[in-house]
């Protein structure tokens, strides 16, 4: 980062140093949080779910991302443990976090007895703006960028603003803004998102899986730009058929970047966003064809726990004035009937 024009040190608090990076990342949680609070709302979901999710959610994403980027770049860290916690330093995995996020997730709606598609649904969008606004820590950092390219390619044909070219200069050398490219894509994600669930025919579970398959997509095309994919080596016929789904981005003048030696042949985001796209449409399509009373993403969501509670209330509130009548019956007993005479 010797050429970067943005100190990544936002300001110190005496030898605590707050970087961008955390800041944007949590501006990027706060978006989706507040996005995902208003749809909520329409559910009658409390706020306060939302934010324990977060709660909890953030350091199980971020522990997982480290975890994920560690163990492909082991041979890095073998010899020194100390620097596997040196998150600071950079070096996590959206998809690790995306793993540590799900268990989570999963667990928490259980507990408090949602239904863990129709939470999932909701916090679709709001993960996608938490993406976009989170890549702009890259680019304070000037990490996470493409392969080389023209400085004209970036003034010329995508009209970038200055401090957007300058940063992408390092050490001499202008890069693909992958982070930019990523960000955009994420942002129309979010509007097609919120257009498809707003139709009547969506099913619970197909947002979130639209969301995987609409990342998936911009990742596993955007992802073999870059010079820091994380890799595993892979046979040949694997990496022929990655590289000829990926080919047309050749028809934009795009190249993929250099893999770093030693590592692999195969970027795993690549590979991974493939088995994604291709497991969500798998799950759409099967589980529309096996189950005839799937909920629609407009349908009520309600807790388990809380229909749960308020069945005994209603039981209660039935049987106490049956009792309070019995006792009054007992208290006043009936009076003997007089004979009727015709």
């Amino acid at each position: 980062m010797g050429t970067s024009l943005i100190n990544p040190i936002a300001f110190s608090l005496g030898p605590l140093q707050v970087h961008w990076y955390g800041l944007i990342l949590g501006l990027g949680a706060l978006m989706g949080l507040l996005l995902i609070i208003r749809e909520g709302r329409r559910y009658g979901i409390p706020q306060e779910f939302f934010m324990d999710l977060l709660l909890f959610g953030v350091p199980s994403a971020i522990i997982a991302a480290r975890i994920y980027y560690v163990a492909f770049r082991w041979p890095d860290y073998k010899n020194n443990w100390v620097d596997v916690f040196k998150i600071w330093n950079g070096g996590i995995a959206i998809y690790g976090a995306l793993i540590g996020a799900i268990i989570c997730a999963v667990i928490y709606t259980r507990y408090k007895g949602y239904n863990f598609w129709r939470i999932a649904d909701i916090c679709g969008p709001g993960l996608l703006i938490g993406q976009a606004i989170g890549r702009w820590g890259n680019f304070v950092n000037q990490e996470a960028y493409g392969g080389p390219t023209d400085e004209a390619f970036l003034r010329g044909n995508l009209h970038l603003p200055d401090f957007i070219v300058n940063q992408m200069n390092v050490n001499g050398v202008y890069h693909h803004p992958t982070f930019l490219y990523e960000s955009v894509w994420n942002l129309v994600g979010i509007l097609v998102l919120m257009f498809f669930r707003r139709r009547h025919f969506v099913r619970a579970g197909e947002i979130f899986m639209g969301y995987f398959i609409w990342y998936g997509i911009g990742r596993f095309f955007i992802e073999a730009l870059r010079t820091d994919s994380l890799t595993f080596d892979g046979p040949a016929w694997l990496v022929s058929i990655v590289n000829s789904l990926w080919s047309p981005m050749t028809w934009f003048g795009f190249q993929q970047g250099a893999i770093e030696p030693g590592y692999g042949n195969i970027r795993v985001s690549q590979l991974l966003s493939l088995v994604l796209i291709i497991v969500a449409i798998i799950f759409i399509i099967v589980r529309r064809k096996t189950k005839t009373n799937l909920e629609h993403y407009s349908d009520p969501i309600v807790s388990t726990r809380i229909a749960g509670s308020e069945h005994v209330s209603d039981h209660h509130d039935h049987t106490a004035p049956h009792a309070g009548h019995a006792k009054t019956e007992a208290d006043h007993p009936e009076k003997p009937q007089v004979e009727r005479k015709e």
